[in-house]
């Protein structure tokens, strides 16, 4: 189901092969997101955005195979919906569940037969109700000059249509109409920019295979900044309300692409051909590694300068972003790796090294500690970020570190972004990969601190329960790192 599998060309389906796609992708935690019966390849937006009214109209044009004989399909979205063609021809259209657009076409789709899909909406995102398997949070921000789209594990429900989940990958170009002096932010490069009239309009293309919880939007009354660095264009935006955390929090996001660069000499070359940072008060306290373009709350800043988060959330882009979980229940690949490149930054900076810092977070919580009842390597959908996800997660690294030896550790970890790059992937993969690199088994070592509920016995080094903690005394950097965490699991 991937944007980069190729094309199925077969012959003609057979009858069990022939009906509606399913209304959702089969994932673990969230059965009901995302939809069967077509592989999503291109995403078309073209938008018109009038903050104050919160008004957005859209047309969104989606290339995509058909997996099976398709008489039906759904795609994922809750705004009010004006038309629907299919291959240029009228559909018919309805509401069904949650978030459901269930498009009937007026032919019937062939297994492996390409087609396109155009919708045209408009309505007031922020009015929209969220639905309740959401846990309550408005992915649609509104603000005074404009709006935010952001959220996880789902948000373009309220800005375009999609099959969204991170199974079906897809390529992007991005067209937003805005009031003059009003600018968008969105993925990828910029490719145009006009005003004429009152309007001003930019188109930006993300030609590398993206998430749908990954695209963004950010609208405002921006200080935008444009440059380069190694010859990819970085841009970065603050919106003009951060007060006295706007100048920390430039010191640290224009960092972000000498932090590029030190991340791709551990995790290898940088997936995409952009990079840069948003900061909007809008936020109501997390960041999220939207890709190319990480948006933060200002107030990750709100004790001076933080390059933590930024590492964290650069981290992601390719552990998360490039390399996508096929299910949610592997989300450890994506903020266990985020988490452990803080511990390196840590080390790096000489505020302890990543063994101290492993050390430190396993002696924080006590046996008893709920913190330990959490797996990593499967959550569940209410903690799928659970302080566990992130710290225990990061540890797991550690111990596989500590047990096949830097040499090894450092190539699984290069190697495994570099052969998954662009696609999907889930943690017995990994675990394959480690033991094939390092010619251990290694099912204790996954098993104990991603599959095993209570505190293991040692340390991710080996260390006694009783003495980590104490063995090396606080590293500098865990005040730094727990501020990053309370504001990262708050809603994210």
């Amino acid at each position: 189901m991937t944007a980069a599998a190729g094309l199925v060309l077969s012959t003609p389906a057979a009858a069990t092969d022939r009906g509606p796609g399913a209304p959702g992708i089969g994932d673990s935690y969230f059965p009901n997101h995302g939809n069967g019966g077509y592989d999503a390849k291109h995403y078309s937006l073209n938008l018109d955005y009038q903050p104050g009214a919160d008004l957005l109209r859209g047309r969104a044009r989606i290339l995509a195979t058909a997996t099976q004989h398709l008489t039906r399909f759904n795609l994922d979205f809750l705004l009010k919906v004006d038309s629907v063609k299919v291959d240029g021809r009228p559909a018919t259209f309805a509401r069904t569940g949650l978030h459901e657009l269930e498009i009937t076409p007026a032919r019937a789709l062939t297994r492996g037969q390409p087609f396109l899909v155009e919708v045209s909406y408009a309505d007031t995102p922020s009015k929209v109700p969220v639905p309740d398997e959401t846990g309550g949070f408005q992915p649609w921000i509104a603000t005074a000059d404009g709006a935010l789209a952001l959220g996880q594990p789902q948000v373009a429900w309220w800005w375009f249509p999609s099959n969204d989940h991170p199974l079906d990958k897809a390529t992007y170009d991005i067209t937003v109409s805005v009031p003059k002096g009003t600018q968008a932010i969105t993925n990828g490069i910029k490719v145009k920019e006009r005003t004429s009239g009152e309007k001003t309009t930019s188109t930006w293309v993300m030609d590398k295979p993206m998430a749908t919880y990954l695209a963004t939007l950010f609208i405002g009354q921006l200080e935008v900044r444009t440059g380069q660095s190694n010859g990819l264009p970085v841009v970065t935006a603050y919106s003009k309300d951060l007060g006295q955390y706007e100048a920390a929090a430039k010191e640290s996001i224009e960092q972000t692409p000498q932090i590029v660069e030190w991340l791709a000499g551990s995790f290898g070359r940088y997936p995409f051909r952009s990079m840069g940072g948003s900061v909007t008060s809008a936020l109501p306290g997390f960041a999220l590694e939207t890709q190319t373009q990480p948006v933060y709350d200002p107030r990750f800043f709100r004790a001076g300068p933080d390059t933590y988060v930024v590492v964290h959330e650069n981290a992601h882009q390719w552990f998360g972003d490039s390399v996508a979980v096929k299910d949610w229940k592997h989300i450890w690949l994506n903020e266990g790796f985020a988490t452990y490149a803080e511990w390196m930054w840590s080390e790096k900076l000489g505020e302890g090294t990543a063994a101290e810092v492993a050390d430190y977070f396993y002696g924080l919580w006590p046996a008893e500690d709920e913190f330990w009842q959490v797996k990593p390597g499967d959550p569940g959908a209410a903690d799928l970020f659970h302080n566990a996800t992130y710290y225990r997660g990061a540890m797991a690294l550690q111990a596989l570190r500590v047990e096949v030896g830097d040499a090894a550790f450092w190539n699984i970890v290069k190697t495994w972004p570099t052969v998954k790059r662009h696609g999907n992937a889930e943690t017995s993969e990994f675990i394959a990969l480690a033991e094939r690199i390092s010619g251990k088994q290694l099912d204790a070592v996954f098993d104990t601190w991603l599959f095993t509920a209570g505190k293991p016995a040692t340390s991710p080094n080996g260390t006694a329960a009783a003495t980590a903690k104490a063995a090396g005394g606080e590293p500098a950097s865990v005040a730094k790192i727990k501020a990053v965490h309370e504001l990262l699991r708050h809603t994210k």
